[in-house]
């Protein structure tokens, strides 16, 4: 991740994990992306709540650089399959794969 400004959005209501992703939070996204941009900084937008291997594409389109996924990684048998699922699922590929096992 690089260094630098952060905006970090919540989409479902924070205090707990597992819940849905809201999908009317995209159109919110996409606006924080144009905002940003309207600046001219390299600033990061992160997004946390409900990202899935299905939404994270979704959002990534919205206009998020990092996705902060909580239960769909610690709620998984096999966090490193997990983890590989979500950076599978975005547009660009982030970093290299985690290491399954041990």
């Amino acid at each position: 991740m690089r260094p630098g400004f952060r905006v970090h959005g919540d989409v479902v209501r924070p205090g707990f994990g597992g819940q849905a992703f809201l999908g009317s939070q995209l159109t919110k996204i996409a606006r924080l992306r144009e905002m940003i941009d309207e600046t001219g900084r390299d600033i990061v937008l992160q997004i946390d709540g409900g990202i899935t291997p299905k939404t994270a594409p979704l959002v990534v389109q919205a206009g998020a650089d990092c996705l902060i996924a909580g239960t769909a990684v610690y709620g998984a048998p096999d966090y490193a399959a997990a983890i590989n699922a979500l950076r599978a699922a975005g547009p660009r590929p982030v970093q290299a794969p985690v290491a399954s096992g041990g």
